[in-house]
């Protein structure tokens, strides 16, 4: 086997095209491969049937994956078609990239590392521009949500993510069932659930098959689904109700700690799961809580245990009786941020219950928000909002892009 032959098996290239020559150039540190087809070759075009003679060519310069540590570049002889009503069309290798001037390989070598790592990254690996590899990876990303089939979406969970300071925000709609991001729009309001209303309308997916939709409380996601989900489900996170009772309790803390040095030191002896303490803090612990007849803040910390109890029940009548007993219990006591979330609670009753039935969490997409922004660290910060939806897209949309590029599987 010559070396044409050894690069064209290596390339997959097969008749009409050979490898014409090889070009290596140790000081650019260069490989470079010059393809072309043979003579008197007719070739087919997907808008005329049949095969059609080469009016012209053009050079088309290709980056392909480096040869060894070189950077390996095909130099492709294309060709041009007389197409039967006259006109001129151009046809390109079916290994040729979605984007010009790459091979499909290079572009899903580029698709796989930038799921792992910043678009800078990439590029100093691949060396190629940061715009270059952004380019690629938006590109792949827009073509697999255009061909996104989201008939089958029943449940989602709907979150935010901030991505700049100050109060910019993201709503994000996942699949709560394949645990995937579907939907990525600016903003947190209800308007934000109406445009993923309307996105579903685009892809196949009716709104009113929506059956259920895990959701923290704010007021705006609730407006908007109960106007444009009509028959989801609201579910409130378990884990969000529990969010918000580690506050109060920490909020009793700190008012209860400027009279009382003694619980200065036991902030996360408090908030952190039990079987996560070590053996000192659970020692704190135990000599705070035997004291709840005297200390507010050890009634508060009784109470979100409590809480955390009652939620994790799954017959509804004993969620729901125990959970109205335990609303009134603090709402007679003097722990007063708890009171808070008691009424927090009662004014979000049916959906907290719901926890019991449904067992439906948020919690995979408050992961996914914290790869998000892991991400955006690594990169010292996205500041286009583009960008950040094709991240979030790489990272979390769990896209097919081996309908687009068979090497991206």
């Amino acid at each position: 086997m010559t070396n044409k032959q050894l690069f064209a098996a290596a390339l997959g290239i097969s008749v009409p095209w050979f490898v014409q020559a090889v070009d290596f150039d140790a000081g650019q540190r260069r490989l470079t491969i010059h393809v072309d087809f043979a003579p008197g070759s007719r070739f087919a075009h997907p808008k005329a049937p049949g095969e059609h003679p080469v009016h012209d060519t053009q050079i088309k310069r290709l980056r392909h994956l480096n040869f060894f540590q070189h950077e390996c570049h095909l130099e492709v002889r294309v060709p041009r078609l007389r197409l039967p009503d006259g006109k001129v069309a151009l046809i390109e290798p079916d290994w040729v990239g979605k984007l010009a001037g790459f091979t499909l390989l290079f572009e899903a070598l580029v698709l796989m590392l930038a799921q792992q790592m910043p678009f800078a990254a990439v590029a100093r690996i691949v060396g190629e521009s940061w715009h270059r590899v952004h380019a690629i990876c938006r590109h792949y990303v827009e073509c697999a949500l255009a061909q996104a089939d989201l008939s089958a979406l029943t449940s989602v969970a709907i979150d935010e993510t901030s991505y700049r300071r100050g109060h910019s925000y993201l709503t994000l709609a996942a699949d709560a069932d394949t645990r995937k991001v579907v939907f990525v729009a600016k903003g947190r309001d209800a308007l934000t659930v109406a445009g993923f209303a309307q996105y579903l309308r685009a892809h196949k997916a009716d709104p009113d098959n929506i059956t259920a939709a895990t959701i923290d409380m704010s007021p705006a996601f609730i407006k908007g689904i109960s106007d444009h989900l009509p028959n989801a489900k609201i579910t409130f996170d378990k884990f969000h109700v529990i969010a918000h009772a580690s506050q109060a309790l920490d909020e009793m803390r700190r008012r209860e700690q400027k009279t009382d040095p003694a619980l200065k030191g036991l902030r996360w002896a408090l908030l952190k799961d039990r079987s996560k303490l070590s053996r000192e803090q659970a020692l704190d612990l135990d000599r705070l809580v035997i004291q709840f007849t005297t200390k507010r803040t050890a009634r508060a910390w009784l109470y979100r245990e409590q809480l955390r109890n009652i939620l994790d029940r799954k017959q509804i009548n004993v969620v729901s009786t125990m959970l109205a007993q335990w609303c009134t219990n603090v709402m007679r006591s003097k722990v007063e941020p708890m009171k808070d979330v008691a009424a927090m609670i009662r004014n979000h009753f049916d959906g907290i219950v719901a926890w019991a039935r449904s067992r439906q969490t948020s919690g995979f997409i408050e992961a996914l928000n914290g790869l998000f922004q892991a991400a955006k660290r690594k990169a010292r910060g996205y500041t286009r909002l583009q960008t950040m939806k094709t991240v979030l897209f790489l990272i979390a949309g769990k896209l097919n892009f081996a309908a687009i590029n068979p090497h991206a599987a």
